[in-house]
């Protein structure tokens, strides 16, 4: 536990089931009833988890949209005495969910914060997944835009954990099988759930799996790292498109970024000229 303010109540970090609610620990849910308040992302949504254990602590809306509020009057009743328990709709808050305001607002004014462990979709699919886990890097939600989502996926050196979206993972797959088709990936699907899929495979064999029909359930994308030549290439594509963006000749200026990078200008031309 972090904190020094004698006498303050507390902040508990409170981790909920990703799908199946006998995931919850016994800490966790101990915790909830004992909250004077316990500050959720959809009150509907965590109402199931308490109606299943029986708790009756009082919930309070706690979302993107009203976060910066809601975390100075929850940090005000903590100040006061109160317990309050913050909980996402599922897995553990902070990742890729609301909190960090309330957790930043809460060290900054020396409240007491206590981080309970418990689910977690990142780590269930990076283990799931069955590629290297002693190094990796979470990328939370993939970004959409295509140079920026191709940049993360040729740069990363580590195993790869992202959240895609069901619409979204086809192309995702598409772009990764033309980076690289031999790249080792899974998808984890719906995890803890009643229909939880793993499929692993090469970056092609997952695309062409996945590239027709309609994917439904929350995602979770676990990639193999990039080779190292990848990420050079990259390097090198990028140092191009700065020097044909300030005038120079593409055809000239991939020669130059060759010779200095060691990859072919041939190779560089056509990557930058495809994306055009």
């Amino acid at each position: 536990m972090s904190g020094e303010r004698a006498g303050a109540g507390r902040l508990l970090v409170c981790p909920t089931p990703i799908g199946n609610l006998e995931d919850v620990t016994l800490r966790v849910i101990s915790a909830l009833k004992g909250a004077d308040v316990i500050a959720c992302e959809d009150t509907r949504h965590t109402h199931a988890l308490l109606e299943r254990y029986a708790i009756a602590a009082p919930l309070a809306s706690f979302h993107e949209h009203n976060e910066a509020a809601r975390a100075a009057e929850l940090a005000r009743r903590i100040a006061d005495g109160a317990i309050v328990a913050l909980v996402s709709d599922a897995g553990t808050p902070l990742v890729s969910d609301p909190g960090f305001q309330l957790l930043h607002t809460c060290l900054a004014e020396g409240l007491p914060v206590e981080v309970l462990p418990g689910p977690s979709a990142v780590i269930t699919a990076l283990v799931a997944s069955g590629l290297p886990a002693a190094s990796w890097r979470f990328a939370g939600f993939l970004p959409r835009r295509r140079a920026e989502l191709e940049t993360l996926l040729a740069r990363t050196p580590e195993t790869l954990v992202a959240f895609e979206s069901p619409r979204r993972l086809g192309a995702t797959l598409d772009l990764l099988a033309a980076l690289d088709p031999q790249r080792p990936a899974a998808v984890c699907r719906e995890l803890t759930k009643v229909h939880e899929e793993v499929r692993r495979g090469s970056a092609a064999q997952l695309a062409a799996h996945y590239r027709e029909g309609v994917l439904r359930g929350e995602v979770v994308l676990v990639l193999g790292g990039a080779p190292a030549e990848a990420g050079r290439t990259e390097d090198a594509l990028e140092a191009l498109r700065e020097l044909v963006a300030a005038g120079a000749r593409t055809r000239a200026a991939a020669g130059v970024v060759a010779r200095l990078t060691g990859t072919r200008a041939n190779d560089l031309y056509r990557e930058l000229t495809a994306g055009q």
